[in-house]
């Protein structure tokens, strides 16, 4: 119970007695049970705690919670200059710092739990130039993504793998034009984005992405092509296709929620999707159409009480996180504002949710970090 309400007790008892003080308190115990959504945060300034190892991160491409509520992250060595990874050179031209394997778990105090991945010793895998997207399923496996096909990198697959970083499978191929067929293939990616394991169906669906214009499903046990779908439900098309009927692109993040439906963003065309499992269309969801350049939904991630009430969707561009009642579809407020402090944002890439209700926002471009926002008491 907080001061606030020690106070009112106390007062209620000098006031009533104790008839007085038994209702308030059945009062208070009443608030107290009833289930807490949050729809204002402010960051955890600490979080996380210094990495080990001179490590450094580049950009934060992905970021996941799994069951113990254990934070991952995906991040882009690469993206890290000489100057900021002088421990690094040969021979070294700092003290610090040296980058970071590209996937790393921390525990929810903030410290590294274990760090792995990079190229396939052997060639059993295609490990991304560019990472991009992480999740985290129900049976503990951790899927990356081979992302965008742009600024020189590329990546036209999805790797699975357990917790301790040992290869299940791949979907898709490598890198290059030939490793992608198009939206229409149904054993290639083309810049996939980012994934979400549904447990109820143990279905992978993939936001594919930047090349393609389409969700993609596979069974997430086999990797078995299962369907795919468009825009509104449409058969996915390539090329120059009309904005009111395909995804523009790209199709960048991805959430199934335990009801069953499927939240997909179109950022530069600034709008969240719904559809059913199947691909069913549901309905849409806009938000700040005037916003240019790369647009204003990156992601999407859902609450984590039993309704799943609230939509969190970042925005890199505006610089904030929208906050969306799930029934209604309505923007019910935001958080964070653009900057290079604490609880400031750059580019707002990726979302993930604990099961206190805590949003983990990851960042790239000048970021290279992720942060860690509670609830708003």
């Amino acid at each position: 119970m907080n001061t606030a309400r020690w106070v009112r007790a106390a007062t209620g008892l000098l006031i009533l007695g104790v008839l007085g003080m038994a209702a308030c308190e059945v009062e208070d115990a009443a608030t107290e049970a009833a289930p807490a959504v949050a729809t204002d945060f402010e960051v955890d300034p600490f979080f996380p705690n210094t990495l080990p190892n001179d490590w450094i991160l580049g950009q934060v491409s992905g970021i996941a919670v799994d069951a113990r509520d254990h934070v991952w992250v995906a991040h882009r060595p690469v993206t890290l200059s000489d100057l900021r990874a002088g421990a690094a050179q040969d021979p070294p031209i700092a003290m610090c710092c040296v980058p970071a394997p590209p996937i790393i778990e921390f525990d929810t105090e903030g410290n590294v739990v274990q760090a792995w991945g990079g190229p396939s010793e052997d060639g059993e895998y295609d490990w991304p130039q560019e990472e991009h997207g992480i999740y985290v399923d129900h049976e503990d496996n951790v899927w990356i993504g081979g992302g965008a096909a742009n600024a020189g990198f590329s990546g036209h697959y999805v790797l699975k793998f357990t917790r301790d970083g040992e290869f299940l499978f791949q979907i898709g191929q490598g890198d290059g034009p030939d490793a992608t067929g198009g939206s229409t293939d149904t054993s290639t990616l083309g810049g996939p984005a980012a994934m979400h394991v549904d447990r109820h169906e143990n279905e992978v669906f993939i936001a594919d992405g930047y090349q393609n214009r389409r969700v993609i499903v596979f069974d997430a046990e086999t990797g078995e092509f299962l369907r795919h779908w468009g825009a509104y439900g449409n058969e996915p098309e390539d090329g120059n296709p009309n904005a009111d009927e395909q995804f523009q692109g790209p199709v960048h993040g991805i959430a199934v929620s335990d009801d069953g439906h499927v939240y997909v963003v179109d950022r530069s065309e600034n709008r969240l999707q719904v559809f059913q499992r199947d691909g069913t269309y549901v309905d849409e969801l806009v938000i700040r159409p005037e916003t240019g350049s790369m647009g204003s939904t990156w992601d999407v991630a859902l609450s984590p009480d039993p309704d799943q009430a609230y939509l969190y969707v970042p925005d890199g561009v505006n610089k904030t996180v929208w906050v969306v009642d799930r029934a209604t579809l309505e923007v019910v407020g935001n958080f964070a504002r653009g900057g290079r402090w604490a609880g400031e944002l750059g580019w707002a890439h990726n979302v993930a949710v604990d099961s206190r209700g805590n949003v983990f926002i990851s960042e790239v471009e000048t970021g290279k970090r992720f942060q860690k926002f509670v609830p708003r008491e």
